[in-house]
């Protein structure tokens, strides 16, 4: 793990961002002064609605169960589930047992998962049999001891009798590892304390606006801000929780007229998907006040039209690495909430280097990585994030992301590695080389775009034919190159390296 400094810490525990609360305490607390808060899953294949007592018997239960097999404080418990009221009970009993959670996107393919639990070594995988395109692949946790799935014998991990209380573990030890995909060809291993999520957990929640209503929430808790979004923020205040395991913006308009749920946070897609559905209506536009917006590149364009219909835009910038680096107030002035992704959010540092690239430091920010040599790479000795992102900093000290050092692809909120995705491209015999680069859409904010140099002899590959090549390799759908370019030859470099700022600027204007 990184280095950090006991002034650092002591300064980070006197100020209050750091607390001797585990996520169990937190959890414990929330649960036992809301118990009869609503909990809703909106799906067509595993409906569900109780309460947070409920869902809070089914934890214990679980907790307890576990517990029985010898899983407690330290022990990992990962989980691939869609947004559905099992994921909420496995986060929370492993949160109670002062366990590691490894959240897992529901989507992620063969290649990822393996990954994963080759570097996790999990003592517990709760998952289910088929979800659209997820398929258990039981050969993956062949080596898991303990193994659950939702629909066939995940009942059988339950306790007739309900855990009680948390178990004790120290608020500084990993509580979280969350894995993204980034500049690596394998998702990253991204390691999080008790207290880095405790400190992000409150930081979301202060920055919410007040008078939110019902929220719907649609990013799959296989992500870890999307977890805590659905299962630990909502209960720091007691707030229904409203979930639905696939973005259909037909479901989700339905929803919203019926349930009075509304969507106040995400990707841009999420917004511009339901404005642009001919279903969309004036009585769903009241449903829409406000749209803090991050995850991915944040368009003037989409902001300003938000804006325009009425809707309170904000925005934020961050990582997995590092989730609140920096916000812009849900109160501040519109020029900074529509154009910058804001001011360094409380207790955060940041930094320019003298090329722009942005460094953080924070109470939130994470421990390091499961591989050393990456947190070696990553952090100084300092404490200081290296965030692979650039920027400028105004005369207010709010930021502006202009551009991004590391080889990452942001598509709807999802890390997608043009490094993965160019090695994938090589192993197809047609290709001698591959570049593979963002390009703009008005929707998702980027998508992949991949330009290849064909072999001598050998015929450009058609969509179709690359789509075959990568559902056969077990990589997640999204990955995927949504646009394929031929060249003779690449912009380089005297050294002969590919400029791909430049492949980038090239697809761009095409």
């Amino acid at each position: 793990m990184r280095r950090i400094s006991d002034d650092l810490a002591k300064r980070y525990r006197a100020e209050g961002w750091w607390t001797q609360d585990t996520l169990g305490d937190l959890l414990a607390r929330g649960l036992a002064a809301h118990p009869g808060t609503t909990f809703c899953v909106h799906s067509t294949v595993r409906q569900w609605s109780g309460t947070y007592r409920d869902v809070e018997l089914v934890a214990r239960r679980l907790a307890a169960g576990l517990r029985a097999r010898g899983v407690g404080p330290g022990d990992v418990v990962a989980f691939q589930l869609p947004n559905w009221m099992e994921a909420a009970a496995t986060f929370w009993a492993s949160a109670l047992l002062g366990a590691v959670t490894v959240p897992i996107v529901h989507f992620y393919g063969r290649k990822e998962v393996g990954h994963i639990m080759t570097a996790a070594q999990p003592r517990v995988f709760i998952t289910t049999e088929r979800f659209g395109r997820m398929e258990h692949q039981p050969d993956l946790c062949a080596d898991v001891p303990i193994v659950g799935l939702v629909g066939r014998d995940f009942d059988h991990l339950l306790a007739d009798e309900p855990m009680s209380g948390t178990l004790a573990t120290d608020p500084g030890n990993p509580a979280l590892i969350a894995f993204t995909s980034g500049t690596t060809s394998d998702p990253k291993g991204v390691v999080h304390s008790h207290q880095t999520i405790g400190c992000e957990t409150r930081q979301l929640h202060g920055n919410y606006p007040p008078n939110r209503g019902r929220q719907l929430t649609a990013a799959p808790v296989g992500h870890f801000v999307g977890m805590l979004g659905a299962f630990l923020i909502p209960v720091m205040d007691g707030a229904s929780i409203d979930l639905v395991d696939e973005w259909d913006p037909a479901q989700v308009l339905m929803l919203m007229k019926k349930e009075g749920v509304a969507v106040g946070g995400g990707p841009t897609y999420f917004f511009t998907s339901l404005l642009d559905h001919p279903d969309f209506t004036d009585e769903h536009l009241r449903h829409m006040k406000s749209a803090g917006l991050g995850g991915s590149t944040v368009p003037a364009a989409v902001t300003r039209r938000l804006t325009d219909l009425g809707i309170h835009v904000f925005r934020s910038y961050g990582s997995t690495e590092h989730p609140s680096i920096t916000g812009t107030p849900h109160d501040g002035p519109e020029e900074k909430r529509l154009l910058t992704d804001g001011c360094p959010r409380p207790g955060v540092e940041i930094r320019l280097a003298d090329d722009g690239e942005i460094f953080s430091r924070g109470p939130d920010l994470c421990l390091g990585y499961t591989d050393e040599a990456l947190t070696a790479s990553a952090f100084d000795d300092d404490g200081w994030y290296r965030t692979g992102d650039v920027g400028v900093l105004d005369a207010d000290g709010y930021l502006t992301i202009t551009d991004r050092k590391a080889d990452l692809i942001i598509r709807g909120g999802e890390n997608i590695s043009a490094l993965e995705v160019e090695e994938v491209l090589l192993t197809m015999p047609a290709v001698a080389e591959a570049v593979v680069v963002s390009a703009p859409d008005v929707r998702l904010g980027e998508r992949v775009a991949a330009v290849l140099r064909v072999r001598s002899g050998h015929t450009m590959p058609t969509p179709d034919e690359v789509r075959e090549h990568f559902e056969s390799t077990g990589v997640a759908r999204q990955k995927w190159p949504e646009e394929l370019h031929e060249v003779d030859d690449f912009p380089r470099t005297a050294s002969g390296k590919v400029q791909k700022h430049a492949v980038r600027q090239d697809i761009a204007i095409r």
